[in-house]
């Protein structure tokens, strides 16, 4: 006899309106490039991620980012590439994917992925077909382009940013530092978000008790949460 699917992780919904300030899109398309998978162009973002974090007005938000670009430029281009995949492709507690921490691997999981996908046409937004709608430097660089519904998103997955957050800070990873920007740019925490944090640092997201058709057989629904990001 199939047993119920669990229910998935609340995350509320945050009543504090984000406020989103003229040059948040310039900060939110830095930590996008910086979140990347560290390939052949990783280099040229890099120069030009600095140059723009060297313009933010908020010391909170640009010092991060300079204090990653610095660790990146100081490492071996192989060496940087192996540690993403170590942090992103390889640890659950580091998971880029932003559904991942409201619904885990259950079939819920496909109506997040798909209401993103609706959020993104709406907005006149296509995805690459190598891109995933949840993962972060996904959602960061669509933020960039339509700062109000980007701001909405980003804050309706406070308390999974959070959770990755403390992770990345954890385990001394650099990209913490592009996680403690991007912090800086949303609502802080408060009330129920803090509790949201707390309940998935101690449970971690829900897991399926049944089969997961029928979106198992396709991978824009239901990506691994432990693949790296946009190649």
């Amino acid at each position: 006899m199939k047993r119920k699917s669990p229910k998935p992780a609340r995350l509320p919904k945050t009543k504090r309106a984000a406020r989103t300030q003229p040059w948040h899109p310039s900060a939110w398309q830095v930590q996008s490039l910086l979140l990347a998978y560290p390939d052949d162009e990783f280099g040229r973002h890099l120069a030009l991620a600095r140059r723009v974090a060297d313009t933010l007005p908020d010391p909170a938000v640009a010092r991060p980012l300079l204090r990653f670009a610095a660790h990146a430029e100081q490492t071996a281009p192989a060496d940087l590439t192996a540690a993403y995949v170590a942090t992103f492709d390889h640890r659950k507690r580091c998971c880029p994917y932003l559904t991942y921490y409201a619904y885990g691997d259950t079939r819920k999981r496909g109506m997040g992925l798909l209401k993103l996908k609706q959020a993104y046409a709406a907005a006149g937004w296509r995805l690459a077909d190598d891109e995933l709608p949840d993962h972060l430097a996904v959602v960061l660089e669509f933020a960039a382009a339509d700062p109000a519904e980007g701001a909405r998103l980003l804050t309706e997955h406070r308390a999974g940013l959070e959770l990755l957050r403390l992770a990345l800070n954890d385990d001394d990873s650099p990209w913490a530092h592009i996680l403690d920007s991007l912090s800086a740019t949303l609502p802080a925490l408060a009330g129920d978000d803090r509790e949201a944090v707390m309940r998935l640092a101690a449970q971690g997201p829900p897991e399926e008790q049944v089969g997961l058709d029928p979106y198992a057989s396709s991978p824009v629904f239901l990506p691994d949460p432990v693949v790296g990001g946009p190649r």
